[in-house]
């Protein structure tokens, strides 16, 4: 097991890249030295203060922009004023950009199979990828054409691609449970042919994890993308606001919202907590269309974003209360301490090759937290490959820098280790 230092000095390919994203992909610096958890109240007052701080800076610096841009044309301002307001409120539902078929349904997730059909003989070990389930829509995975992390996976070799779109709560399935996620992962790889490539960004990387110590057997390689395993390691507003939150009042404040959304967790309040951890992103992204009303390349990203962003779904209550207990307050699967189904998520049972991208950036998931699972698996540490792309956390997903260098050069090494020996793993 990779649980000394020694064994991590020994890991593969760990790089820091620049990001040359859109300004919304970015993030702030997180550090792993002062994790919040252990000191909630004061790393919030402190995240609070240079909140407050960086969006004045932002609304002055953005306003100005948008001020300078109408002034040079004084004549055209109540027009392109009236467009700007208009975009801002002009939503569209987020869909996938890939041609696919539907391999399976249930009532609460799509496997979506993203395989042409000339490469369904290819000698490939087919790939899954679980994309987030925090609130918004499953196509970030596949975000906008030159912005597809599907694209990516598929282009470096892994030409048999799924992925699971994860659909949104409803009165009939708010009582879905983690074991219910777990047995539609199951039931989609054993549809593949019974052994798979694992990708998970985000939610759907811890649940991927999850999913390997059950069925070690099934798994080829697992790739983590920004997901959270050790939620209390780093320095994170969501980790710091909970151990104030359930360390005072238990569940009780989260069962609260789930009753109170009928059951169900509302995917708004989702995206409002994420909007008011750094309010300076989303004042200067709506100032700065206003700056760029005429711009048709920007307005165009704009919508893109604010199509899939501000496109919000609930989630199964169930399945809500169960991952803040377990894992974001009681840390139980580093801890070892988790169960699922009446069965032991142990992260030693794990044993493939591992492959693990962090933002460093990444204000949601800061690398320590994902990083943190080299500590606690089987795998040789020779086959644990730790990569930080510059950029917060949807720029993993989404950033043309990271799509066109962090996943071609992960996914090179997944694509070498599913056709070599493949009859031994088909």
């Amino acid at each position: 097991m990779s649980s000394t230092s020694g064994a991590r000095d020994q890991r593969a390919d760990t790089t820091l890249l620049d990001e040359e994203g859109s300004e919304h992909l970015a993030g702030t610096p997180v550090t792993a030295d002062a994790p919040s958890f252990d000191r909630p109240y004061r790393y919030l007052a402190r995240h609070g203060a240079q909140t407050t701080a960086r969006t004045l800076r932002e609304a002055a610096s953005s306003a100005g922009s948008a001020w300078l841009s109408l002034a040079k044309r004084p004549w055209t301002a109540p027009t392109r004023t009236m467009l700007w307001a208009s975009t801002m409120v002009d939503r569209a539902e987020p869909r996938w950009r890939l041609e696919h078929e539907i391999a399976l349904e249930t009532d609460f997730a799509v496997l979506r199979d993203f395989t042409r059909d000339a490469d369904r003989g290819a000698a490939v070990v087919p790939t899954l990828v679980l994309p987030p389930q925090a609130g918004h829509s499953s196509t970030v995975a596949d975000f906008a054409p030159g912005q597809s992390q599907l694209a990516a996976i598929r282009e470096s070799g892994l030409t048999r691609l799924y992925a699971l779109d994860w659909r949104p709560a409803t009165s009939a399935t708010k009582h879905v449970t983690i074991d219910d996620y777990i047995d539609v992962v199951d039931r989609s790889i054993r549809r593949m042919g019974g052994r798979a490539n694992l990708v998970g960004d985000c939610q759907g990387g811890w649940l991927a994890a999850i999913y390997a110590t059950l069925h070690p057997e099934r798994v080829h390689t697992l790739t983590l993308a920004g997901a959270p395993i050790d939620f209390h390691a780093g320095d994170s507003v969501i980790a710091a606001s909970t151990a104030a939150l359930a360390g005072r009042f238990g569940m009780l404040p989260y069962r609260g919202l789930v009753a109170a959304n009928g059951g169900t967790m509302s995917g708004a309040a989702v995206l409002s907590n994420f909007v008011m951890m750094q309010p300076q992103v989303e004042i200067g992204r709506q100032l700065q269309l206003l700056a760029h009303i005429d711009d048709a390349q920007h307005v165009e990203r704009y919508r893109v974003f604010e199509d899939w962003f501000k496109h919000t779904q609930d989630i199964p209550g169930a399945f809500y209360l169960w991952l803040v207990e377990n894992l974001f307050w009681r840390n139980r699967l580093v801890r070892g301490e988790l169960t699922v189904g009446g069965r032991p998520a142990k992260l030693g049972a794990i044993s493939c090759p591992l492959f693990l991208l962090a933002g460093a950036t990444d204000h949601i998931t800061p690398p320590a937290q994902l990083f943190a699972i080299a500590d606690h698996v089987s795998t040789p540490a020779a086959e644990i490959v730790e990569r930080t792309a510059a950029g917060g956390h949807l720029g993993l997903f989404t950033g043309k820098k990271a799509l066109a260098e962090d996943w071609p050069a992960l996914m090179a090494q997944v694509f070498r280790r599913s056709v070599d020996g493949l009859s031994e793993v088909a």
